[in-house]
């Protein structure tokens, strides 16, 4: 969607564009499921980066202590108990730059990921940049979607990351998409960025090919010790208007209410929904930060009449490789 129809919905009233948010869900969802979701960090702390949002960068003073890549039993117990709470996709996140093919923790990462999927989950991973090499040997493993957020946009993207560019993400992701897997891209809210970036990520997003499977929608979590520990909380009602926004200009999407919901109420969580969530990470800690409880979460789903997605392990086919690598496109 262009960046001038995305400012022209935003500006609406924010009852009218959640009505409009409302319809485009209701034609393209036809049932009330939500997709629960499990996030675990198998390999925390000691990263390379220096995304200025993370505790888990080796350049900050967070508290946050290195360690080892997780075993494999470790890893399965966690995803069986995922399943037997009613997670349906179990998203596994490794604090490194990137994973090369050859190396022995990547073939850990690919033993892992066979074993997970052998469990009839949908499996996520997160494990930074990919080459066409790495994608599609996390595919014949039983990857089904990637995750890889642009943040924000590409005008604000460096000064929140310098250690890679903008267009590095977006390689990735194109990587990804030729290997056969889904893409999980989203942004995060709260970064020192102005309203136009908020718009400029979405249509970038926007214009993936194939178009994003989920979309996640994070409200900044301030870290102890990172450049944004002191950053002002994002208001539920931005948070909303941008899930709405979301919603519109991607219909088909899973719309992923991410980091930040602890901050939330059941009924500004409410609200989300009503703009158009239809996904949440779900369980009790979401990477560094803390998540709402299960039986929380259960609660509220149950009082808004919303039920838990079936595991879908199918993934759209990409379409055809553009003739040009992905790249964001002038305002």
């Amino acid at each position: 969607m262009r960046y001038a129809d995305l400012e022209k919905l935003y500006k609406l009233p924010f009852f009218e564009l959640l009505q409009q948010a409302r319809k485009v869900h209701e034609s393209h969802w036809s049932d009330s499921s939500v997709q629960l979701c499990t996030l675990l960090s198998i390999k925390t702390g000691g990263c390379s980066e220096d995304c200025s949002y993370c505790a888990q960068s080796a350049r900050y003073n967070s508290g946050i202590e290195a360690e080892r890549l997780m075993e494999k039993e470790q890893v399965l117990e966690r995803a069986r108990a995922a399943k037997e709470s009613g997670s349906t996709r179990f998203c596994m996140g490794a604090a490194w730059r990137g994973v090369r093919a050859g190396t022995q923790r990547f073939e850990s990462v690919l033993e892992i990921v066979r074993e997970v999927a052998a469990l009839d989950m949908e499996v996520c991973v997160t494990l930074g940049e990919l080459g066409a090499a790495e994608a599609t040997a996390l595919r014949q493993a039983g990857v089904t979607a990637y995750n890889h957020n642009i943040d924000t946009s590409p005008e604000h993207y460096p000064n929140i990351v310098t250690t890679h560019s903008f267009q590095d993400r977006l390689n990735t992701i194109r990587n990804v998409q030729d290997a056969g897997m889904s893409v999980c891209c989203g942004g995060i809210l709260g970064l020192g960025e102005e309203i136009e970036d908020r718009l400029r990520m979405l249509e970038v997003i926007s214009e993936f090919n194939p178009p994003p499977e989920s979309i996640p929608i994070n409200a900044l979590m301030p870290m102890p010790g990172t450049p944004l520990a002191d950053n002002k909380p994002v208001d539920a009602f931005e948070l909303a208007r941008l899930i709405a926004l979301t919603r519109i200009s991607v219909p088909g999407a899973r719309v992923r209410l991410s980091a930040g919901r602890t901050r939330l109420s059941d009924e500004a969580q409410a609200l989300c929904f009503f703009a158009g969530a239809n996904s949440i990470f779900y369980g009790d800690k979401l990477l560094t930060a803390t998540n709402p409880a299960v039986q929380s979460d259960l609660a509220l789903l149950s009082k808004l009449g919303l039920e838990a997605k079936p595991a879908d392990r199918s993934t759209p086919a990409p379409c055809p490789r553009p003739e040009r690598p992905l790249s964001p496109s002038p305002k």
